[in-house]
């Protein structure tokens, strides 16, 4: 699970004071998104078919994802801790706001529904789309299409206290420094690395 969570360094005021990350332990009322039906993909990102959302991650079955970057008015990024109630990843750090591409939707849908959904606004203008990868974990079964997308945010934030258990706006700098001392989801962390490689070479 996350690491213990280190009291930020007094000499930078505006560093985030996050919760300790937690034991993982469910609530009684259990996992997120279970039955949710989602699009199953091949490796070329072809639809094949659906399947709940908790089959698909049993049999590791390929399917599709919308990572969005959100920043405030001052550039700073939306980052998040997610809920132990979370099918994947709980109680881990995440830098991206997003979700699983329901079945017969679009990316671009999928990343206006769950950025308003998650960060609990209304009004948001479409998130813009800047690339696509191919996720495998390191270790356990399947791998997702991911589309990376990016949108400010103008108004005051109301996160999901079914999704986001602790949430921030960090400047890029503070991030960096966090990237090192909390644990980050791999799919979001390989995400914003890719990231920066596309913004470096575009």
């Amino acid at each position: 699970m996350s690491q213990p969570f280190e009291s930020p360094d007094p000499s930078t005021p505006s560093a985030p004071s996050a919760p300790p990350a937690g034991d993982g332990a469910v609530p009684e009322e259990g996992l997120l998104s279970v039955d949710e039906v989602i699009d199953i993909v091949d490796e070329d990102d072809h639809v094949i078919g659906t399947s709940p959302r908790g089959e698909a991650y049993a049999q590791g079955l390929r399917h599709r994802c919308a990572f969005i970057l959100a920043r405030d008015p001052s550039g700073r990024i939306f980052v998040h801790r997610r809920t132990a109630r979370k099918l994947v990843f709980p109680s881990l750090y995440d830098i991206f706001v997003g979700g699983v591409v329901g079945a017969g939707e679009s990316y671009d849908a999928t990343a206006l529904r769950e950025a308003e959904e998650e960060l609990g606004v209304s009004g948001l203008p479409q998130p813009t789309r800047l690339f696509k990868f191919l996720f495998a974990p390191e270790s356990g079964p399947g791998s997702w299409w991911s589309t990376v997308y990016e949108v400010r945010v103008d108004v005051p934030v109301r996160p999901q206290v079914e999704e986001v258990a602790w949430h921030d706006f960090l400047t890029e700098e503070e991030l960096e420094r966090r990237l090192t001392e909390w644990e980050f989801v791999p799919d979001g962390l390989d995400a914003y690395q890719r990231l920066a490689r596309w913004r470096k070479e575009g």
